[in-house]
């Protein structure tokens, strides 16, 4: 089995809530490095917005797009 077919397989057992509580631990590791690397927030605001539209194009093409 590899990787990728053993973390859908750990996904496909979890529920709202504890996707909730993956979004926060993931937040709270960015927030973590970005304490740990102070350069990070150095980035103009625009920075941010690209990576977060390139990260939130496929997530929406899954929810919204033909199976």
């Amino acid at each position: 089995m590899g990787i990728l077919s053993w973390v859908e397989k750990g996904a496909r057992r979890m529920h709202w809530h504890h996707m909730s509580l993956l979004k926060l631990s993931v937040l709270a590791f960015a927030l973590m490095a970005a304490k740990l690397w102070p350069p990070l927030l150095s980035l103009p605001w625009w920075a941010y917005g690209i990576v977060f539209v390139l990260a939130t194009i496929p997530l929406l093409s899954v929810m919204f797009g033909k199976r």
